[in-house]
């Protein structure tokens, strides 16, 4: 019963975050020129509607994962030694979609933020510099399976040293402060206010599953390390 209760350790505060960023994004969406336009004959609303289910289900799906495998092993039970692998292929699946869904809605919102489109531009090739950086750092110090969250799968990966090279010398949570950088992009290169406001809430949102589910998981695993 105590390793139920870990389960939803935290989650609580994970649904009330969630709760006020929704509403948040209602409130936004109240701006001028927020929900104008269309895509494939399907309007804004709806590619935006979309753009902030997946982040909710990403995230939700790797909270059950990695919860469920850390106190009862229940992926590799079901799956073998594959469970990893099919989650980190539905993983990135989800990942890629939020990049997707944000793209389609910066193309259905184009040109409703009346600003300078070089300043944009400028900003967008800016951005994108650290998250090159950032998979150069995790490809040659931190291992994309480190990344995905295999120490709740594999023990032996909770033995292995902290990294502090590459991007991780900046800081010890790259993933959060860089990784969905390239989510603002699609909305700078067209100048969209939809896909922004998108782009803001999966990236408060990825905090959110920083503080409720990854940080308690890594105090679990790793103990009382510094970094953590």
């Amino acid at each position: 019963m105590h390793k139920v209760r870990l389960i939803f350790e935290r989650q609580p505060l994970h649904l009330v975050s969630l709760i006020i960023l929704l509403g948040l994004v209602l409130v936004g969406s109240f701006v001028g020129g927020f929900l104008t336009g269309s895509y494939f004959g399907v309007s804004t609303s709806v590619w935006f509607y979309i753009a902030i289910v997946v982040p909710i289900a990403h995230q939700v799906f790797v909270w059950f994962v990695w919860r469920s495998q850390l106190y009862f092993s229940f992926i590799t039970k079901i799956f073998g030694p594959a469970g990893f692998n099919y989650y980190a292929v539905i993983f990135f699946v989800l990942f890629l979609s939020r990049l997707v869904f944000i793209i389609i809605l910066a193309l259905s919102n184009a040109n409703s933020l009346h600003s300078n489109q070089l300043v944009l531009s400028t900003l967008a090739v800016i951005i994108f510099i650290p998250n090159i950086f950032l998979l150069y750092s995790v490809a040659k110090y931190f291992g994309y399976k480190r990344a995905l969250g295999i120490d709740h799968f594999d023990l032996s990966y909770r033995n292995m040293p902290l990294v502090k090279e590459g991007i991780y010398r900046i800081t010890n949570n790259a993933m959060y402060v860089f990784g969905l950088l390239i989510l603002w992009i699609p909305g700078l290169l067209y100048s969209s206010i939809a896909a922004l406001m998108a782009a803001l809430f999966n990236h408060i949102y990825v905090w959110v599953h920083y503080y409720c589910t990854e940080k308690p998981d890594m105090e679990r695993i790793y103990g009382s390390r510094d970094n953590l």
